[in-house]
């Protein structure tokens, strides 16, 4: 276990599992002999466990519950003002050709008589980027994970990204962004939409 820690009742837990860890980096070796490298060289003596950990905390996602971590701290609440989490730092890992794809999140509900802790918000972003990924799904799946647990009025994601495997392999753009979007209940409305748009693009002193 490499860290172990409690945010108001959702236990976060970094573990890797050490069957997997040895099978993983058992084929690590292999690629790295592959690719005409020497395994026992000093500088590549560990990178197979390595690379095999890394894997693991990278993917954590697939053993983690959204929906359990904003059921750990919801609250009840009239309020029905839109809520807005902006700029929530992404990482996470193209399933095409396994390189990193990262950028930031925006995430809006409006309350419908719950609301959540704040944290969990950027909590339910990792646990699906966590995971081989593509960028239009990840973005539906974080919508869909809030709102069919909180039942809000409604829920705006935008995610901005810039994919390694367009800039530094294919066709190598290393100033492109790709932009994906998903909308529910309220913010299909054109107002209430263009309320949320106007406050990710605005910077709040």
């Amino acid at each position: 276990m490499e860290n172990d820690e409690s945010y108001f009742g959702y236990e976060r837990v970094d573990s890797y599992n050490q069957d997997d860890i040895d099978e993983i980096s058992s084929h690590y070796r292999r690629i790295i002999e592959l690719m005409g490298e020497d395994p026992n060289r000093e500088g590549l003596q560990k990178t197979p466990e390595r690379v095999a950990k890394a894997m693991q905390f990278l993917t954590q996602g697939y053993e983690q519950d959204g929906s359990a971590i904003l059921k750990s701290a919801l609250f009840d609440e009239p309020n029905q003002q839109m809520v807005l989490v902006k700029s929530i730092e992404v990482y996470s890992m193209c399933e095409h050709h396994m390189l990193p794809f990262f950028g930031k999140a925006h995430v809006a509900y409006i309350p419908n008589g719950k609301i959540v802790g704040l944290s969990k918000i950027p909590r339910v972003v990792d646990v699906f980027a966590r995971r081989l990924q593509v960028q239009e799904r990840l973005t539906h799946q974080i919508r869909d994970c809030i709102q069919n647990t909180l039942n809000p009025a409604g829920v705006a994601v935008v995610i901005e990204a810039q994919h390694m495997c367009m800039q530094m392999r294919g066709v190598q753009k290393q100033n492109s962004f790709t932009t994906t979007s998903a909308f529910t209940g309220e913010f299909l409305k054109d107002a209430t939409r263009k309320e949320f748009i106007s406050l990710i693009s605005a910077h709040l002193s």
